[in-house]
């Protein structure tokens, strides 16, 4: 299976890497290995010494950098060797880590997979919500043993939670709900309004509603490739205007380990203006959504993993339903951009190997 490469990839939440860690993480089937200098800034290379290919995450934090265990070379955030504690010290040049773009941005730690020259922080997707200055965020991660894309369809389709969340998310008036899919550019939204809806009680507590309360209740699903949602939840009395409903965005950040697996980073969000009980609410909110996301979601798409197995998605004909619209939409997207990238590689090979 192909991975868009030049696009920003979550790897870990900022908290995830602390000034004495290395953390190994496996990102689009390659091992990244990340840390901080002593400055604090993250840094990200591949996690193989290129001496004997031992992991360097079982190594230890030196100054600026990384030392590995098995022969004690030294290497830099710059992929550099620094130190061979070897004979005269001679460093051979080949002595080199790949390096990749990081950037730390909206709490998360987001790295560029593809050719370094076209790594802009500008086109991180807006994740504003998970600003810390101004919310309270409350985050979690869930490993997934099924294929990243069946993620997105899993987020951009919530009409799935009427059966599959019935008493933890859901309600019988979700399917009833208004829906429509918009697409600027590359982004696609899904968007579902439902209204006099009684919601689970575990709702309620979350955005500090009295139990029982008819609602409307908007889910917006923003995404952008190759696997970043924001899912903006609006919950009010019904009838009332959506400007003086209650705003709880929501992080889905999807980043493919493998063809078959793949990290999930989630979040949800609560204003700084709420006080100390949006912090309560925050943490109460992901706190409750992680039991569903991983007793009742992670089940089916592992089950669909295994039913779909090493078959391509389009090649087993999915009967489409209204509802898939906006998940079909983001597909095609991806698809698309994949495509055009690997035309772009071939075309730019073709090209060298006519010059030499």
């Amino acid at each position: 299976m192909s991975f868009l490469r030049n696009a920003w990839y979550v790897a870990a939440w900022d908290q995830e890497v602390k000034a004495d860690t290395l953390l190994s993480r496996t990102l689009l089937n390659e091992s990244v290995l990340l840390f901080r200098d002593d400055a604090g800034t993250i840094q990200a290379t591949s996690n193989r010494c290129p001496h004997r290919f031992a992991p360097l995450h079982t190594g230890k934090r030196v100054a600026n950098g990384v030392q590995c265990p098995y022969h004690g070379l030294e290497f830099n955030g710059q992929g550099r060797c620094m130190h061979n504690p070897h004979a005269d010290g001679t460093i051979p040049k080949a002595a080199t880590l790949r390096t990749y773009p990081v950037h730390e941005k909206y709490s998360a730690i987001w790295i560029w997979m593809g050719d370094v020259t076209k790594a802009d922080a500008s086109l991180i997707p807006d994740f504003s919500c998970m600003d810390r200055a101004h919310w309270y965020v409350g985050q979690r991660y869930l490993y997934a043993r099924a294929n990243y894309v069946l993620e997105t369809d899993n987020i951009m389709d919530l009409s799935h939670i009427q059966y599959l969340h019935p008493t933890t998310l859901g309600s019988g008036s979700v399917q009833e709900g208004t829906t429509s899919v918009e697409q600027f550019g590359e982004t696609v939204w899904s968007k579902r309004f439902i209204t006099n809806e009684i919601l689970p009680d575990f709702l309620y507590d979350a955005i500090n509603m009295p139990r029982g309360t008819p609602v409307d209740r908007w889910l917006d699903v923003r995404w952008d490739a190759p696997a970043n949602m924001w899912l903006q939840i609006d919950i009010g009395k019904s009838g009332q205007l959506r400007e003086n409903a209650i705003k709880a965005p929501s992080a889905h950040l999807f980043t493919p380990e493998t063809n078959t697996t793949t990290h999930y980073w989630f979040s949800m969000s609560y204003p700084k203006t709420l006080g100390p009980i949006g912090e309560q609410l925050a943490e109460a909110a992901v706190t409750g959504i992680e039991k569903p996301f991983q007793y009742e979601d992670l089940p089916m798409l592992e089950a669909q993993q295994k039913a779909i197995g090493d078959s391509d998605f389009w090649s087993l004909k999915p009967v489409l339903l209204p509802s898939d619209a906006s998940a079909i939409r983001a597909r095609r997207v991806l698809d698309a951009l994949i495509h055009k990238e690997e035309e772009a590689t071939v075309g730019h090979s073709f090209k060298t190997s006519i010059r030499d």
